[in-house]
């Protein structure tokens, strides 16, 4: 089975197409390497260096005929949707248009989404599905935006959907530059001595998700996960705090944090019930964080040395 990949040589994107070669299915990726990388992709997969705005993403349907399509291809920073409310819905809700509309006319049995636990917004309990939606950046509400088209294409033209609703994802690949993940940012400055910023007091907890888990969950719902909304999580909570203490630890360094000011639209607590994952997909985290935690630093000591 052929699977379209938008956002393929980013960093999630890449290792969902090593989770499908692993499967057997023929990955086909889509991406304008805007954050992705070309080398992060085997050389025989194909590629089409592209933007999903684009109407040239016909011509990648018509010759590719893909089955599937997996939507990971996002302006994916909060502050920048801040800043660039335009750019961040052209990219995140235009995009995702331009490719259900292609979906439609080119009779792709399923569309599988990469939204974010950003739609929540604050909670004061462990989030599930039926959690309400109020998302605190334009991020999170071109996300929910993106849902709402995807449920009713569904609707009006029979489009088999998945809607995954992820945690914080870190892991290999994981960019430290800019506003990446904040495994990886502590990672790479206390691998060089410099020291790392907190924002806020650093009480603020996440649910972090190891990206091969979430790679994994992708691959199942080809097959599952029927017109569902699902999150993928750990299902626990950890401070900035506490991981920066954990990372510190691992690393054998005695830097201590920067402290600044908190950032607007940046939610204060996090953590997602993944229990449908289990139920619907069969999925479930292959190991505890400080598991994935080691393997994430192997891979920045590796990429230096």
């Amino acid at each position: 089975m052929k699977v379209l990949v938008t956002g393929g040589t980013g960093f999630i994107g890449s290792h969902v197409v090593e989770c499908l070669l692993e499967n057997g299915y023929t990955p086909v990726v889509l991406d304008n390497l805007s954050s992705g990388i070309r080398s992060n992709l085997a050389d025989d997969v194909s590629f089409y260096n592209m933007s999903i705005l684009s109407k040239e993403i016909e011509q990648v349907f018509k010759i590719e005929k893909p089955e599937v399509v997996i939507h990971l291809a996002a302006q994916v920073n909060v502050s920048t949707s801040l800043k660039a409310p335009v750019e961040d819905a052209a990219t995140n809700i235009l995009g995702t248009i331009n490719l259900l509309d292609m979906c439609k006319k080119h009779a792709v049995k399923k569309f599988i989404f990469s939204s974010s636990s950003a739609v929540y917004g604050d909670a004061d309990t462990v989030i599930d599905e039926e959690t309400p939606t109020s998302p605190l950046s334009f991020y999170g509400t071109s996300k929910l935006v993106s849902e709402s088209y995807i449920q009713l294409f569904q609707r009006l033209h029979g489009l088999s959907f998945t809607i995954f609703r992820y945690a914080n994802v870190f892991g290999p690949r994981q960019k430290s530059d800019g506003e990446g993940g904040v495994i990886s940012i502590f990672i790479n400055q206390l691998l060089n001595g410099k020291t790392p910023s907190i924002f806020g007091t650093g009480n603020q907890t996440r649910d972090f998700v190891f990206v091969e888990d979430v790679a994994k969950a992708n691959v199942l719902a080809i097959k599952s996960g029927e017109n569902e909304i699902i999150n993928i999580s750990c299902n626990h909570q950890i401070s900035i705090n506490e991981l920066f203490k954990l990372l510190a630890a691992e690393i054998s360094s005695s830097a201590t944090p920067n402290y600044l000011p908190g950032q607007s639209g940046e939610i204060l607590h996090s953590q997602l019930n993944n229990q449908k994952a289990l139920q619907t997909l069969g999925w479930k985290p292959s190991s505890d964080i400080h598991t994935h935690l080691l393997k994430t630093i192997e891979h920045f000591q590796s990429y230096r040395s």
